[in-house]
């Protein structure tokens, strides 16, 4: 009496493309992450104003600045920031290993070889230390002419903001060990030409790195825009709809299949903004579905170039009169990028932001790899991945969600499988992926399938 319906439910397994462990479902993990609540409000504004202070202080950053003081310049500058990695990790017993990766580049805006030197802090992964996920920040500044590496140019918010964030992630994120790798960036050359991210990007794939995650961080300061509005509760984030280096073949399953607003990046900025959702208060994350700013760029570019999920966050109200100026004054109005114009508070926030999304996605397993989806003229919709073994993984979560919709708006946990059948939901009908999901509360952004939606 008691075979029966395991026979039953063994066949159902069967027709439905489950195994017998799925059919007979583990209880899912909590999805929530209760250490995450302390890294959202770990982050002080007093230190980030201190390291912004520190790095105006030098007076111009400018990529062709001074390089042998040590007060001024850019060489001071990248000094200073490789002193502070050093002296956190000695907090922790050493947990950074902290490295310049330099490169000499002449070019775009460059027209003598100069040195590009990026300041990197690596927090290696226990069970997963190929994985990174990275934050960045800019360390060079600029006034009205591009060419200028004299004048003073304090570069307050653009992008003293961003690397002292950096800094301040390390400051948390450091006190806490991770499966993945967690990278922490200070980046130059960016006002000449993005070089940086394409010295960062070229020295990531020579060290074999599996780039989960760069989040690009760019004014993540000012709360008060030039069309008058002030608002510390907002914030913007960028991403690619449709990968740089898709190929002609990928471009051609994609227009058959759908995916063009589901790229890795696109769903690492859906992923993002889900965290912040849960974990912070008084912080609206506002997607912004475009690669930038229109007709603009910044270092996170070079990342998708490379062919890595790649996002910009950064401030949502932005001032131009404080954005590339001469200091001065004309008609009553303050030109440059002075500390005067940050809100630390607000700084303190986005850095969180940062801290929560590393933090997660580092103690979360590896996004689902060889994502793949069948259904065509069929009332139900298969999904597949590939099965890694990977002990950090308890299970799977799939989503759906309308074509039109933005955001995920349905999942549901399946179990530690490599593929399930969705009985009723019709394949032309919704958008898919898939989620792997850790024990401790975390789970992984979402993987739409084929080559439009992979992470690696």
């Amino acid at each position: 009496m008691t075979i029966k319906p395991i026979q039953s439910l063994t066949m159902a397994a069967i027709i439905s493309g489950l195994s017998i462990s799925a059919a007979v479902a583990s209880p899912a993990p909590s999805q929530e992450d209760m250490r995450l609540y302390d890294i959202a409000t770990a982050t002080q504004a007093k230190r980030l104003h201190a390291d912004v202070s520190k790095l105006v202080s030098f007076g111009t950053r400018h990529t062709l600045s001074e390089t042998e003081s040590n007060t001024r310049g850019i060489g001071a500058a990248r000094r200073w920031i490789e002193s502070e990695f050093n002296r956190i990790s000695a907090k922790c017993g050493g947990c950074l290993e902290v490295v310049t990766v330099a490169q000499t580049v002449q070019g775009k805006r460059i027209s003598e070889p100069t040195e590009v030197v990026n300041v990197i802090a690596i927090q290696r992964g226990n069970s997963d230390p190929k994985r990174v996920v990275m934050m960045s920040g800019d360390i060079d500044s600029r006034v009205s002419d591009v060419l200028d590496a004299t004048s003073d140019s304090p570069g307050a918010n653009d992008n003293a903001t961003g690397v002292a964030g950096a800094i301040e992630a390390a400051r948390v994120l450091s006190q806490y060990q991770f499966n993945g790798t967690i990278v922490y960036a200070a980046l130059s050359g960016e006002e000449q030409g993005l070089y940086g991210g394409d010295i960062l990007a070229q020295y990531a794939k020579d060290q074999q790195w599996q780039v989960q995650a760069v989040l690009n961080n760019d004014m993540i300061g000012n709360i008060a825009g030039i069309n008058g509005v002030i608002n510390n509760s907002t914030v913007r984030i960028f991403s690619e709809g449709v990968r740089y280096v898709e190929t002609e073949e990928e471009a051609r399953q994609r227009y058959f299949g759908g995916g063009e607003n589901d790229s890795a990046s696109r769903n690492l900025a859906r992923h993002i903004k889900s965290l912040v959702d849960q974990y912070m208060t008084n912080l609206d994350v506002m997607l912004v579905y475009r690669l930038d700013r229109f007709g603009r760029g910044g270092h996170h570019l070079p990342f998708n170039k490379a062919g890595f999920p790649a996002v910009r966050v950064m401030e949502t109200n932005e001032h131009y009169h404080r954005q590339h100026q001469d200091l001065r004054s004309e008609n009553g109005i303050a030109y440059g990028d002075v500390i005067e114009g940050v809100d630390f508070d607000f700084n303190a926030k986005l850095t969180a932001l940062n801290a929560i999304s590393l933090a997660s996605m580092a103690w979360a397993p590896a996004p689902p790899m060889d994502v793949t989806i069948k259904g065509q003229v069929s009332p139900s919709t298969t999904l597949s991945w590939k099965n890694t073994n990977d002990k950090d993984i308890v299970g799977y979560r799939v989503y759906w969600r309308s074509t039109t919709a933005t955001e995920w708006t349905h999942s549901r946990y399946v179990d530690n499988v490599s593929q399930f059948t969705l009985d009723n939901l019709v394949i032309d009908n919704y958008v898919f992926g898939v989620a792997s999901v850790s024990a401790n509360g975390n789970v992984s952004p979402v993987v739409f399938p084929g080559a439009t939606g992979k992470f690696f």
